[in-house]
Formats: structure tokens, sequence, C-alpha cells
């Protein structure tokens, strides 16, 4: 489950216009660098701290370089490039890691579904029929709170609160859909909703829950060689029990 390219350190100076961000090389060189990664980056952005990146040979790219690990306002590691959220959950559940998953024997990705136009990130069969189809959303999560504490989403998001809408659909046709919330930080151990960022998302997840999605949360471990899908961490979506 190793999404590992070769990475090298730098040092973050800023990320603007969102796809972009400047970083300070090993040799004291200003490179600017594609930053993959559409929220707000709340908490992820500290000039000066340590940062690696990625480089591509392909020569159409323009930016050669991607952001892939930043230093929170926390001291703890990020992974901000939300593709590895999918290629990771991609993985495990090729390798059947995830327990909640193990029975399914056909995973499918970026299938379209939905009355609004959406397209499942993964999409899990059971051949022989015994299992219910398993709708599966994952959801990158880098906002640290501190304390192990994690939090989703880090900036309004309307195309989440779609997917949310999509969900309660296919769970009330009978079938499995499941929120699971990739949190891309090194010592997570709990994941809430982020109310306070966007109240219709919280209200939104709150109605879902009630209506049969399931909602699970795995963290990853992060070194300087790469990202790896850890374990199972709590996941509180309850309102009611939220300070």
């Amino acid at each position: 489950m190793q999404c590992s390219p070769t990475l090298f350190s730098g040092s973050f100076v800023r990320r603007y216009k969102r796809f972009f961000a400047d970083i300070i090389d090993e040799k004291g060189n200003l490179l600017t660098v594609h930053c993959p990664n559409t929220g707000s980056m709340k908490n992820c952005q500290v000039e000066g701290s340590e940062c690696w990146y990625s480089l591509s040979d392909d020569p159409k790219r323009k930016l050669k370089g991607t952001l892939e690990i930043v230093t929170t306002s926390h001291g703890q590691l990020a992974g901000i490039n939300t593709l590895n959220a999918n290629r990771l959950v991609g993985n495990a559940l090729t390798c059947k890691i995830i327990p909640e998953f193990a029975s399914y024997n056909t995973v499918s990705t970026e299938v379209r579904y939905g009355s609004e136009k959406s397209r499942i990130d993964f999409l899990l069969h059971d051949s022989e029929n015994h299992l219910p189809d398993c709708y599966v959303e994952v959801k990158s999560v880098t906002l640290d709170m501190g304390d192990g504490l994690a939090m989703f989403p880090d900036s309004v998001t309307a195309r989440g609160t779609k997917h949310l809408r999509e969900l309660m659909t296919v769970a009330e046709s009978g079938k499995r859909a499941v929120l699971l919330f990739c949190v891309q930080l090194n010592r997570a151990t709990q994941v809430e909703v982020a109310a306070d960022i966007d109240p219709v998302y919280a209200e939104t997840l709150t109605k879902a829950i009630s209506n049969g999605v399931e909602v699970i949360a795995w963290k990853i471990k992060i070194d300087h060689e790469g990202i790896v899908l850890d374990q199972k961490i709590d996941c509180l979506t309850d309102l009611s029990l939220l300070g």
C-alpha cells in the first residue's frame, strides 16, 4: 500500500493561486511546484517549515515538482496530495486490508451514478451476490487541530455535500453507501466534522447517517520514504457531542 515517489526535502515558503507553492530546496534554490490540493490547507501552510516534494520526468509538465508532504502548525506531518488518498484506499481495497470491505472481490473506480451526475470513487461488487453493491466515497483529511484531532472539511465544500446527498439515495435503495475519511496526518487519533467551517455539510452528514450512510476513518503513516495507509481511527460524527 506504499505510495512513494522519490521525495526531496525543502522548506515551505507559500502557497498561492490554489495550485502553486514556492519552496526552497536543499541547495537554497527557490522552486515553484504544483500544489495538488483544492482545499484551504488550513494549518498546513507554515512558512519556513520542512516539506517534501516529488519530481516528474514528464516533458509536458510546466512544473516538474509536486508538493507532497508539509509540516502543520502543530508539528505534524501532513500528506496534502489529495490524489494519494484514493490511491492508498484503492490499494487497500485490492489487498483486502480494510475489514469492512474484505468480502467484496470486484473493485471499480470512477463509476457514474446518482441523479446529480456524480462519479463514485469506488464501487465494490460481490460476484457471488451474497452482498449488496457498496459505494465508497473517499475524502482526504488534512486539518490538524492538535492533540490527535483531525477535522473535515477545511473549507466550505458544496461538492462534498452533493456527494452526501448521492450516498443517501444509494443507501435508501438498499445498497451500501460508505463515506471513508482518509486522514493524511501522522499522529491523528480521531476525526470530527468541522461544523463551524461548513454547517451545511455537517447537517447533511448527520442526515446521511440517519438514512443509512456508513462513516469510517483511516489514518495514514508518513515518513520520508513515503506514505502508507496505517490504521482505523475514531470518527465522531454526532453533532450533539461536539463542543
